[in-house]
C-alpha cells in the first residue's frame, strides 16, 4: 500500500506542538490594518489550540492518523 501524503496546505497552516495539540493562527489578521482597532489585532494576536472534531480532521490530512 502506497504512503500517506501530507496534504501540503494544512501543512502550512497548522502545526503540532510537542504534547500533540494543533496550533493555528486567528482569522481576520493578515490585511486592511489600517481599519481594525489596534485592541482587536491584540486581541487576534498569536495562535490558538484547534478544538474539537476539527482537530480530528486536521490531525488526518497532517497524516498523523
Amino acid at each position: 500500500m502506497p504512503k500517506m501524503k501530507t496534504h501540503r496546505g494544512a501543512a502550512k497552516r497548522f502545526k503540532v506542538t510537542g504534547s500533540g495539540k494543533v496550533m493555528r493562527l486567528r482569522a481576520f489578521r493578515q490585511h486592511n490594518f489600517e481599519h481594525k482597532p489596534s485592541t482587536r489585532m491584540r486581541r487576534l494576536d498569536g495562535e490558538v489550540q484547534v478544538t474539537g472534531g476539527d482537530a480530528d480532521r486536521i490531525n488526518r490530512l497532517l497524516g498523523r492518523k
